[in-house]
C-alpha cells in the first residue's frame, strides 16, 4: 500500500502511519527505477505504487548532486536560487498528479494548485527581472562567504547547506500538502478550505506589492545616479534616493515586507494542515519552521551588509520592525531629519 488507510482527521497526522511506514521504500526505489529505466508502464506503476511523501524526497535528494556539479564547475553557487521559485510547486503538483491518479478527491488539492502556481510566477517573474537568470549572475552573499571561508571548508558548506540542505528545505515546506492528500477522502472542503486559500493569494499579492515598490525604487536610485536629476514622474525624492534604501510603501512598516509574506505563505499551509487533522501542530511543520530559521539567519546576513553600505540603516532598522510592523520603534518618522541629527 503507497498510502495508509485512514478514517479520521487525526489520523492523518500521525506520523508512525502516515510516514514511518514507508521509510524503507526509500532504499528499494533507486534500483527499482535502474531495473525500469526503459519501460514507462512499469515506471508508472512504481510512481503509484510508492508513497508520494517518499518519492518527493527522493527526488530532493536525486538533484543534490546535479546543484553541487554544476555549482563547482562554474564557480557559481546560485544553482538552488534559480530554482527556489518553481521546486515547491513542482512538489505540489506532484501531490496534486498523483491524487488525481489515485481518484481521490482533489478540490482542495486543485484550489492549491493553482495558488501554487500563482506563487511560483509572482517569485520566478522578481527573479528574472532582476537578472537571475544571466549568465553568471550569483547572489552576492556567497562572494561574500567565499572571502571568509577558505575553498575546502566552503566545498563542504556546499555539499551539505547549499546543494543538500536547501534542496531538502524546498521539499520540506511542501510537506503540509502531503496532509492535504490524506485527509481528502476523511474531511470535505468546506468555506474554512477557501479562507486559508485567500490568506495564502492575499500573501502573494503582498509579496508582489513589496517587490513592485522596490522594484521601482531601484530604477529610480539607478536613474538618479546616472544623470543626477531626478526620473520624470517619481514619487521619490532626492533625499530618498540619497539614502539609498527604500523606506516608503509598505517597507515604512516592515524592513522586509517581501520576506514576511513569503514566510507567511509557508505558515499558511501548515496551519492548514493543522486545521485539517483538528491539531494544534503536527510534524509537517519542521518545513516551516526549518524556513523561518533560514529568513531568520538569511535577513541577519543581509542586513549586516546592507547596515555597512548605508550608514541611515541602522537608524532604520531600530525604528522599524524586521518583519512584523514595531509597536514600539516610532516607525519611519522623519527620517530626513533624524538622519540630520545622527551625523552631527
Amino acid at each position: 500500500m503507497a498510502l495508509p488507510m485512514l478514517k479520521s482527521a487525526t489520523a492523518c497526522a500521525d506520523f508512525g502511519r502516515t510516514v514511518q511506514p514507508y521509510f524503507s521504500q526509500l532504499n528499494d526505489l533507486p534500483q527499482q527505477i535502474y531495473q525500469s529505466a526503459t519501460d514507462l508502464q512499469a515506471l508508472k506503476a512504481i510512481y503509484l505504487n510508492t508513497n508520494p511523501l517518499v518519492s518527493a524526497f527522493a527526488f530532493s535528494l536525486l538533484i543534490v548532486p546535479i546543484f553541487l556539479v554544476i555549482s563547482e564547475i562554474n564557480r557559481n553557487y546560485s544553482q538552488v536560487d534559480r530554482v527556489w521559485s518553481i521546486l515547491p510547486t513542482v512538489y505540489n503538483l506532484h501531490y496534486v498528479a498523483y491524487a488525481h491518479a489515485k481518484d481521490l478527491p482533489t478540490q482542495r488539492l486543485n484550489s492549491l494548485a493553482i495558488i501554487s502556481v500563482i506563487w511560483s510566477m509572482r517569485l520566478t517573474f522578481n527573479y528574472w527581472r532582476k537578472g537571475g537568470y544571466q549568465v553568471g549572475s550569483e547572489d552576492y552573499r556567497w562572494e561574500i562567504l567565499r572571502k571568509y571561508i577558505n575553498p575546502p571548508l566552503f566545498f563542504i558548506f556546499n555539499v551539505v547547506f547549499i546543494s543538500l540542505a536547501q534542496s531538502i528545505l524546498l521539499f520540506s515546506v511542501t510537506m503540509p500538502t502531503y496532509i492535504l492528500l490524506l485527509s481528502s477522502p476523511v474531511v470535505k472542503a468546506d468555506i474554512p478550505d477557501i479562507i486559508f486559500s485567500q490568506v495564502i493569494l492575499g500573501a502573494i499579492f503582498l509579496a508582489f506589492t513589496a517587490d513592485q515598490q522596490q522594484w521601482d525604487f531601484q530604477n529610480a536610485k539607478k536613474s538618479y545616479q546616472d544623470s543626477a536629476k531626478l526620473p520624470a514622474g517619481t514619487a521619490f525624492t532626492a533625499r530618498d534616493l540619497d539614502r539609498g534604501f527604500l523606506t516608503k510603501g509598505l517597507w515604512a512598516f516592515s524592513r522586509h515586507p517581501n520576506f514576511l509574506a513569503e514566510q507567511s505563505t509557508w505558515v499558511t499551509l501548515y496551519a492548514w494542515s493543522c486545521y485539517l487533522t483538528q491539531s494544534y501542530y503536527n510534524w509537517s511543520g519542521l518545513g516551516a519552521v526549518s524556513y523561518l530559521i533560514l529568513f531568520q539567519a538569511s535577513t541577519w546576513f543581509t542586513e549586516k551588509v546592507t547596515a555597512g553600505k548605508y550608514p541611515e540603516y541602522r537608524t532604520y532598522r531600530e525604528r522599524v520592525g524586521m518583519f512584523v510592523p514595531s509597536l514600539t520603534g516610532g516607525g519611519v518618522g522623519d527620517m530626513n531629519e533624524e538622519g540630520e541629527r545622527k551625523t552631527k
